[in-house]
């Protein structure tokens, strides 16, 4: 780096020291690590930006090395003292406490090399096997990673746990509550709004109007016309209808005699006498109410028979006739294409849309108090019937499989990867906080423990020497 670069280096460190801390730190997370993913830097500052309570705990970790290392000057001090007593004849008691306080300092000057190599080079001295986790860093994010996947992310372990809880039926007794059944409609209540707001309206109409004209051009439609036509025909039901279309007939040539014959009389010749027209055209009128009425009173009429035996032809012609057929399609090809059955399709998503969305709002509204209906009737289900909690937990335990099965490389990278984007040094004084207190215990404990050993090997050694 030139001076200019240092110039520029420490101007940027004046003026904005965080951001250039910032970029010091993502620079020494493994900036070469070969497949090393970029961290956010606010992801990597939560890391190792020390807290407030990391900053207490690493308080605490200073008192307990105090201790542990005052504990080791005084058994150090004692060591001297009882050597000197040894040594002046002060009496058999000094060669016992000797011997306690020299094996307490192997005890405790061993339990801080232990220590101390988990986290830095014991006196700066690159002793191999030292340094464990800043060095080790990235192995034990992989070993952490892949301890994860085969003791928390195996199918049979998710099984297990999954059909020790009992899903379905504490699930069931949940839902089964009134309250929580109210709960769960209000949530869903605003899920679906939420979505129907969501969603616009002019792509909703796209997908629905290119889903109707697809499913339409794929299948034929006359077959299953002509079947259902047969059917209609059979069993009579065309007769509503046609009483209905003859009744209005009926009452609308009774309501309209004199435009009728007006119209006839208009329709005939001009050198034909005007009496002769008016003669025709009452009896035209006559005539035509007097078909109508015998049509509408007399089922065995025989225009009813023409007609079924019409659409009966016509039914058998949908079926089977291929030139019927082939005009049918085209007809429903030219109806679908036209632009008011788009608008059709448009006014009806939006109609739709409106009444689900004011139905989701309303706490009163049928939809919401069939779907609270519903919840409850579920959870009391679930609640006692052994077959339906049986089928939740086997959706739910397939459902975590299936999870479990397909992302757990993509679950265990975020850990390995994580764990490789963390800067080792602030890593390693995060973790010392968190875990340094107890581990100063082993210093302790060590060197108890080796003035213990040291005693009772000293005292067998005199026994047996005796």
């Amino acid at each position: 780096m030139c001076a200019g670069d240092h110039e520029r280096v420490e101007w940027m460190e004046r003026t904005n020291p965080e951001e250039t801390g910032e970029r010091r730190l993502m620079e020494h997370a493994h900036p070469a690590a070969p497949g090393n993913r970029t961290v956010p830097a606010a992801a990597a500052r939560a890391m190792t930006t020390f807290s407030a309570a990391d900053e207490e705990k690493q308080r605490g970790v200073r008192r307990m090395k105090l201790t542990a290392t005052g504990l080791l000057l005084f058994v150090a001090l004692v060591y001297v003292l009882a050597k000197w007593a040894d040594n002046s004849g002060a009496g058999a008691w000094a060669g016992y406490v000797a011997a306690a306080s020299e094996a307490g300092m192997v005890g405790a000057l061993a339990d801080w090399f232990a220590v101390t190599a988990l986290f830095r080079h014991p006196l700066g001295l690159p002793i191999p096997h030292t340094a464990i986790i800043p060095t080790k860093k990235d192995q034990l994010g992989i070993s952490l990673g892949e301890f994860v996947g085969e003791n928390f992310l195996s199918r049979d372990v998710v099984r297990q746990r999954l059909r020790a809880v009992g899903i379905g039926s504490r699930l069931g007794a949940w839902l089964a509550e009134p309250e929580h059944a109210d709960r769960v409609t209000a949530e869903l209540s605003a899920a679906l709004r939420g979505a129907l707001t969501v969603l616009r309206d002019s792509d909703v109409q796209a997908v629905v109007g290119e889903a109707i004209t697809r499913r339409a051009d794929a299948q034929e439609i006359a077959p299953g016309i002509g079947k259902m036509l047969e059917k209609v025909v059979a069993d009579g039901g065309h007769n509503r209808v046609v009483d209905l279309i003859v009744t209005r007939a009926h009452d609308w040539l009774v309501w309209h005699d004199t435009e009728i014959m007006d119209a006839v009389q208009g329709g005939a010749p001009g050198w034909t006498p005007r009496f002769v027209d008016k003669k025709v055209g009452e009896r035209v009128y006559r005539e035509l109410l007097r078909f109508v009425t015998e049509m509408r009173d007399m089922p065995t009429h025989p225009a009813r028979g023409a007609l079924d035996r019409f659409l009966t032809d016509f039914a058998s012609d949908l079926q089977s006739d291929t030139d019927t057929r082939a005009r049918v399609e085209r007809l429903k090809g030219e109806v679908l294409g036209r632009g008011e059955v788009q608008d059709l399709i448009a006014s009806a998503w939006t109609a739709v849309r409106s009444m689900i969305v004011s139905a989701a709002e309303d706490e009163r509204s049928e939809l919401r108090l069939r779907v609270r209906a519903s919840l409850l009737s579920l959870g009391s289900r679930m609640a006692v019937d052994p077959k339906v909690q049986s089928k939740v937990d086997g959706w739910v335990e397939s459902a975590a499989v299936y999870v479990v099965s397909t992302y757990r490389k993509e679950i265990t990278s975020l850990i390995t990867d994580t764990v490789a984007s963390w800067d080792a040094e602030h890593t390693t004084r995060k973790i010392e906080a968190h875990i340094g207190r107890d581990l100063q215990f082993i210093r302790i404990n060590g060197t108890v423990v080796g003035s213990l050993a040291g005693l009772l090997i000293y005292v067998v050694t005199r026994v047996l020497g005796a």
